[in-house]
């Protein structure tokens, strides 16, 4: 084609930009365009909000997770303190039997040496063992009677002002168990108080 030829084709058709913009079917493209636009952006607000819903979601459910797993923690560290005290309980009454066969100094020197010597040494035993779940004894005599810590089985009379309310005597020691910042008091004293009469 020559160019005289691509002149006339070109006067023919007399295309100008204006002409293309107000073409209604590109006019209806870039409605549709601009809504499926205007729908994309408010499906991907819709999209971020869930997202955010389920993030805040997934945060709360790890929380209590977290949350649950330490109290389950716990609850296992508590039973495993009462299973201990429920046993460590079971063995005073041998305490209570060895202080029992020893607090009588006359008699008990009256016993063969070797009886003694093998009674200690299982008592010392005992104590080993108790010693090791953090138990100790608790012997309040002279102490302020604490009801906290002390039961009382009995009154005695004292002519001594500064003896009242005190224990004046220990009929069955106490027990109390520590083990970090665990504390309980497996059984309280059992004493008698001192009340001051004029």
């Amino acid at each position: 084609m020559s160019d005289k030829e691509r002149d006339e084709q070109a006067e023919k058709i007399e295309f100008t930009g204006e002409d293309h913009l107000e073409d209604p079917e590109i006019e209806a493209i870039e409605t549709l365009g601009a809504d499926k636009l205007k729908d994309l952006r408010g499906k991907l607000k819709e999209c971020n909000e869930q997202r955010s819903q389920v993030l805040e979601d997934l945060q709360r459910v790890k929380a209590d997770f977290l949350n649950a797993k330490k109290r389950l923690e716990h609850e296992r560290e508590r039973d495993v303190q009462r299973a201990t005290d429920a046993f460590i309980t079971k063995l005073l009454p041998l305490c209570d039997s060895f202080h029992m066969a020893m607090s009588d100094e006359a008699k008990w020197q009256a016993v063969s040496q070797e009886w003694r010597t093998g009674i200690e040494g299982i008592y010392g035993q005992l104590q080993t063992i108790l010693s090791g779940f953090g138990v100790t004894e608790l012997d309040p005599t002279g102490e302020v009677f604490d009801p906290n810590k002390h039961e009382a089985v009995g009154n005695v009379p004292v002519s001594d002002a500064a003896s009242d309310h005190m224990v004046i005597s220990v009929l069955q020691l106490g027990y109390e168990r520590t083990e970090g910042n665990y504390a309980t008091l497996l059984r309280p004293a059992r004493v008698t108080v001192g009340t001051y009469q004029n």
